[in-house]
């Protein structure tokens, strides 16, 4: 009798708790309705990548084929250079992509004046509203081996016209250099932020311990914003495998398909293109699966050396 009697106490408390704060829980009921209905529900999908589906006959009255698809995948001649392209531009992006923003942040909170601060703040900021499709013609101009500015320049100091969109040996290094320039300033502002909630006294007493300002950045600034970056590494190193379909496909050609045929494309070209609906499916679970297990390898390194993560 006391154990029920403390059991409903509990209980009747857990509801006073609950009304007491219903205005917070109806805001997070319109979220969790989101991620229901447009992250949750869509997984229902997943088995098209078991299933040899026909419209005609629906998701479940589709016949079951297994691992046929994984397999047809994992046989073809292509798997492992696609695998190759989606993995090193990624981590050419990674490599080279990913401190740009930290030292730019550290640039800018070092200037001196505000005004020049915000100028050169919206000048990296613009490039990220660039449109995808006009960024990529701006790239077709640039580098024309007849026109583009980038061949006239090398023609000018004696040397030959580079392809370097008709190439697949120069493909990876466009697609991560216009990446840079595109996303470096929109992702400096999260480090900006950080950098700005980093107590001032800890600059102060490193100005009277006599350390200039490459050491206050040293011992002062990176170390503050070390949690920050940790975790944004972990979120980048979790999306390896995902690579931005539109700037893939847009910049593709016959050419420097070697270098440019990715996953996201593969899967666009089966899936969307040829109708091949299940392997298209079975190519994007696999990448989701690697994604996973890429993301808590990451999370399980940086919180045993880093002492940060996310879980």
């Amino acid at each position: 009798m006391a154990k029920a009697k403390t059991a409903a106490k509990k209980q009747k408390g857990a509801w006073k708790k609950i009304k007491g704060k219903w205005q917070l829980l109806a805001m997070f009921a319109f979220p969790l309705l989101w991620y229901l209905i447009f992250c949750y529900v869509p997984m229902y999908g997943i088995q098209l990548a078991f299933r040899n589906y026909n419209p005609r006959l629906g998701y479940l009255g589709s016949p079951l084929v297994g691992f046929r698809w994984f397999k047809q995948f994992f046989s073809s001649y292509y798997w492992k250079d696609i695998i190759w392209n989606t993995f090193s531009i990624s981590l050419y992006s990674i490599v080279i992509g990913f401190p740009v923003p930290i030292i730019l942040a550290i640039i800018i909170n070092e200037l001196p004046g505000r005004k020049f601060k915000k100028v050169l703040q919206n000048i990296t900021y613009i490039p990220h509203f660039i449109s995808m499709v006009v960024l990529c013609g701006m790239l077709y101009l640039f580098l024309s081996p007849r026109y583009g500015i980038v061949n006239v320049a090398l023609s000018a100091m004696g040397l030959e016209p580079v392809g370097f969109l008709e190439s697949s040996k120069y493909f990876k290094g466009v697609y991560v250099a216009s990446g840079i320039w595109q996303e470096s300033g929109w992702s400096s502002i999260i480090y900006i932020a950080a950098l700005a909630g980093i107590d001032p006294s800890l600059y102060e007493a490193a100005k009277i311990d006599g350390a200039g300002r490459f050491k206050r950045i040293l011992h002062v600034s990176l170390p503050g914003i070390v949690p920050t970056v940790v975790t944004l590494l972990i979120l980048r190193v979790g999306q390896i495998m995902s690579i931005g379909f539109e700037k893939a496909y847009l910049l593709q050609n016959d050419l420097n398909l070697k270098s440019s045929e990715i996953i996201s494309t593969l899967v666009y070209k089966q899936g969307i293109l040829q109708g091949n609906i299940g392997y298209a499916t079975a190519v994007g679970l696999m990448n989701s699966c690697l994604n996973l297990l890429l993301i808590v390898l990451a999370n399980k390194f940086c919180k045993k050396f880093f002492e940060t993560s996310l879980w």
